[in-house]
């Protein structure tokens, strides 16, 4: 029993179980033990634990991405490597995103999730809710190409977009391979300690992650409890067996490309899964996904230091699959018919909107519903679909950090690197031609 409780995923159940109990206990909607007032001034002070991790996590987010992702590059050791790597990664991070866009409008239209939401809801929500300042700006294709290149990054840390420092690092890394040693050594070094470093306050921050995990879940029962789930149970239902949809298509790749079974891989990446679902952050289990890729799924280094940070930023299936669905169950709630080809615009517009969004929750939805604006959505839903976006956040997120080490071993298996070391470089090259 001693050694189950060193587990950090057994602490973070009991963290979880105890903070949706306490919550419960102290919602206004479920048991009320206290008053609304006092119930609502608890939850802050529960919670502070939670924001505290997640703030030291957010504070060394950039960095940790930045340099795993330029040693990730640079110990490829060669640009024949790189370029391979990033032929093959770039496809495979489309086609699954896709796959996970069609399983949404797939399920929600089957499903039908708007239909089950009653009139009441939908007229009170609509006089209620706050207007959304519209989110999206329209710019042309070539636009939208030069704004990915990071002129200021200042800006981009203001703006939450962790694209421009992941594409700032493989400017950075593509430049260290292809100058001399000596010259490029202090910046490899200097990445090198940052990433210590940002690995070091990590570490730290995981010894408070069973005691976020009871704080955060406590507060956000306290203050959602049984109302908002009730409400809109059959769209929550719809986007989760979406997301179970997802899961199982990233175990049969498991299989097939790295022949591990189903419950082997769950139980190898459970840890990482649970922190996931617990904090909605992928940037917080990216050094735990990395180690977990490295240590039990035997992935080299030079892969999951390239292939995870750069799917925790790009690689969001769980995500476009929730925004489809919310997009199509907006338009369902409002009785707005949807043609073959707004399906398809939608679909190609998800897949745009979940590369690189904003981590703040709830900001791809106010994208996506004002792009929805035009053709007739009201973006007042919005408040609706936010009702339940915290704990669908935490589903997504499970099912973005899975997908992340299904990529990991697909690209060991297309880069041919064998189970127990590295190829070099030179066997690598003479492969590829």
């Amino acid at each position: 029993m001693r050694e189950l409780l060193s587990k950090l995923w057994f602490q973070v159940i009991l963290g979880m179980i105890g903070g949706v109990v306490l919550g419960l206990l102290l919602s206004p909607t479920a048991f009320a033990l206290v008053d609304e007032e006092i119930a609502f001034a608890i939850a802050p002070w529960v919670a502070l634990c939670g924001n505290v991790f997640l703030a030291l996590i957010k504070m060394i987010v950039v960095p940790l991405v930045m340099s795993s992702i330029i040693l990730g590059i640079t110990s490829a050791g060669n640009v024949e490597i790189l370029k391979s790597l990033g032929l093959k990664i770039a496809p495979y991070f489309v086609f699954t995103t896709m796959v996970a866009v069609v399983l949404g409008i797939f399920i929600t239209f089957l499903i039908h999730p708007g239909s089950y939401v009653s009139s009441d809801i939908i007229s009170q929500i609509t006089s209620t809710a706050v207007p959304v300042e519209k989110a999206v700006v329209n710019l042309s294709i070539p636009d939208m190409i030069v704004g990915l290149i990071p002129i200021s990054t200042a800006k981009a840390e203001l703006d939450g977009n962790i694209l421009a420092f992941v594409i700032l690092a493989i400017f950075i890394g593509v430049a260290l391979m292809n100058i001399d040693d000596e010259d490029a050594r202090p910046l490899k070094d200097l990445a090198k300690s940052m990433q210590a470093f940002s690995m070091k306050v990590v570490d730290w921050a995981m010894k408070l992650a069973p005691y976020a995990v009871f704080g955060l879940l406590c507060n956000i029962t306290i203050k959602i409890g049984f109302d908002a789930i009730s409400s809109m149970s059959m769209y929550v239902l719809t986007v989760i067996m979406g997301l179970l949809l997802l899961l199982c298509f990233y175990l049969i790749i498991v299989y097939f490309v790295a022949n591990i079974k189903p419950l082997d891989f769950l139980s190898k990446i459970r840890e990482v899964q649970l922190l996931a679902f617990s904090t909605s952050s992928s940037a917080a289990v990216m050094p735990l996904s990395m180690k977990t890729a490295e240590d039990k799924l035997n992935i080299p280094s030079s892969i999951s230091k390239f292939v995870i940070p750069l799917g925790a930023t790009v690689n969001m299936d769980g995500t476009a699959l929730y925004q489809v669905c919310a997009a199509i169950f907006l338009t369902q709630l409002f009785g707005i018919d949807l043609t073959l080809v707004e399906v398809v615009i939608l679909a190609l517009t998800t897949v745009g909107a979940s590369i690189g969004a904003p981590s703040t929750p709830g900001v791809g939805i106010v994208i996506l519903a004002t792009i929805l604006q035009g053709i007739g959505v009201p973006v007042e839903g919005i408040a609706l679909i936010l009702g339940v976006d915290r704990i669908l956040d935490m589903c997504r997120t499970t099912i973005n950090v899975t997908g992340d080490l299904t990529a990991t071993l697909v690209m060991k298996k297309l880069t041919g690197f064998s189970n127990t070391s590295e190829k070099t470089a030179k066997e690598f090259v003479n492969q590829e031609k």
